[in-house]
């Protein structure tokens, strides 16, 4: 059960990430104006969010986890299902009352593969920089946590980025225990961007009240293009060049309308996991 607080917390990270948006939508439009005055060409911009999972990505759930300030994507017009129907099964609904003994070896390479219905992505975990991180999701998909999970989150404004890991599906769910943020000063985050290929941790950090570090439960999220995002979500893997295409492909069904039960944005695509494992090399 989600508590008032933690409902009041959501909704003013939610709040944030609104505001956040609308900036950045005032200052594309101002930057896109500057251009046509001056007539230079190839002005890039890139949207700024709040994730879940969120101070921007927030994980909903007990614990909610954000990935960052929460931003919700405008709706895009229903495209076909690019992807498969689900493996028959369930998502578990275990909970653990404690973060997972470490049990990984922080100096091998390890790998989750998520079979999805759209496709298989692969990711290399950052074992020796995310310890805590990558130990809990050896232990979580040993446990068949993840399998029958249905990624529920897509956002393509402002951030671009696919977050799963809720056995319940809306973004309230967690295993029960939190694990610490880390790595956030990763090599790869430069200029307060996630870059394309990123998978890190939804949490309920919010930057505004400097509450709510070391809260990341199980939800994830992928970024399929380049994110501009502040360095609060735990960078645990990299996706691999196939796994981006299978991103790429989810992301141009494009995403729902905000559920106003949920305050997400589902993608177009019935986007499950039918099994998760990790390999050890």
């Amino acid at each position: 059960m989600v508590s008032q607080e933690q409902r009041r917390r959501q909704l003013a990270r939610e709040k944030f990430l609104r505001q956040q948006q609308r900036r950045t939508e005032a200052r594309r439009k101002s930057r896109m104006r500057n251009s046509v005055i001056a007539s230079v060409l190839g002005v890039v911009v890139i949207g700024s969010l709040a994730l879940y999972t969120t101070g921007v990505f927030k994980d909903d759930g007990s614990k909610k986890e954000n990935a960052g300030a929460e931003v919700s994507p405008s709706p895009t017009s229903k495209a076909p299902d690019p992807c498969e129907k689900p493996a028959e099964g369930k998502a578990g609904t275990a909970t653990w009352k404690k973060e997972p003994a470490m049990t990984i070896d922080k100096s091998a390479k390890y790998t989750m593969k998520l079979a999805t219905t759209c496709g298989a992505i692969d990711i290399a975990l950052k074992a020796s920089a995310a310890p805590h991180t990558v130990n809990s999701f050896n232990f979580l998909v040993g446990k068949g946590y993840l399998d029958h999970t249905k990624c529920h989150r897509l956002t393509d404004t402002g951030i671009y980025v696919l977050q799963c890991g809720d056995p319940q599906g809306t973004g309230m769910g967690g295993p029960g225990y939190t694990i610490p943020d880390e790595n956030l000063k990763d090599k790869s985050l430069k200029g307060g961007v996630y870059p394309a290929g990123t998978v890190a941790m939804a949490n309920q950090y919010n930057a505004q009240t400097k509450q709510g570090r070391d809260s990341g439960g199980s939800q994830f999220f992928l970024v399929y293009q380049d994110s501009q995002l502040p360095p609060d979500y735990t960078p645990f893997g990299t996706v691999s060049e196939a796994g981006m295409k299978v991103l790429k492909k989810i992301a141009a069904a494009g995403a729902q309308a905000v559920d106003p039960a949920t305050g997400t944005t589902a993608p177009n695509a019935t986007v499950v996991i039918n099994k998760a494992t990790v390999t050890k090399s």
